[in-house]
């Protein structure tokens, strides 16, 4: 049943310490996985920086809202981030966009190989696959993991705690959470760094 809005109004102290104590929570995990996860957050920024020195590029895939993720992600390198610096557009490729190929190949084979049909179709020897996922476990995502590998891509994870992909990909960063909603506001900012370190590192955007 749904509340009405004058039940909401009525206990205005209540719902103002709910949005309270979520807000402190998700802060509360951001600092920890700045504590805990700095050097590996660098690391990966490192690693997507030499991919495009080389001039390589990067494929990024996840579900739902990490799909929703891949694609902001993919959308701030080829455009940019910093809206008072210019530079130009880096080649990122989100794997969550093409519903004519979702739809198809996941009515055809089954939605498990989605990712790993794309990997293996568009990258090349050198590329990165940044892979996220709030569990960890997404089986479409450890396929595509495991063919990324096998083709020579680089693979960075950005992770809940506790899935099979901390030790799948070969740089894995990770939220020292297993709440989803979360897990999801840390990679936004932690995404959000990785592009602002990228665009320091290779055009030196203040």
């Amino acid at each position: 049943m749904l509340v009405e809005s004058e039940e909401l109004d009525a206990q205005p102290e209540e719902w103002r310490s709910f949005i309270h104590r979520h807000m402190w929570k998700s802060a509360e995990i951001t600092q920890r996985t700045a504590e805990m996860s700095l050097d590996s957050i660098l690391r990966a920024a490192s690693v997507v920086a030499n991919c495009f020195r080389r001039a390589n590029k990067v494929l990024i895939c996840g579900n739902g809202g990490s799909a929703a993720d891949a694609q902001h992600l993919a959308a701030e390198f080829v455009n940019r981030i910093s809206s008072d610096f210019d530079r130009p557009g880096l080649p990122a490729i989100a794997l969550t966009t093409d519903t004519s190929f979702l739809t198809a190949y996941a009515n055809d084979c089954g939605y498990e190989g989605v990712f790993e049909r794309q990997v293996t179709t568009l990258g090349n020897r050198g590329d990165v696959l940044l892979a996220i996922s709030t569990s960890g476990n997404s089986r479409n995502v450890l396929q595509a993991v495991s063919a990324a590998r096998d083709s020579g891509l680089i693979t960075i994870g950005l992770l809940g705690d506790g899935g099979l992909l901390t030790d799948l990909v070969d740089h894995a960063v990770v939220v020292p959470s297993r709440d989803t909603q979360h897990v999801q506001e840390c990679l936004l900012t932690i995404e959000h760094g990785i592009c602002l370190v990228v665009e320091q590192a290779l055009f030196g955007a203040k």
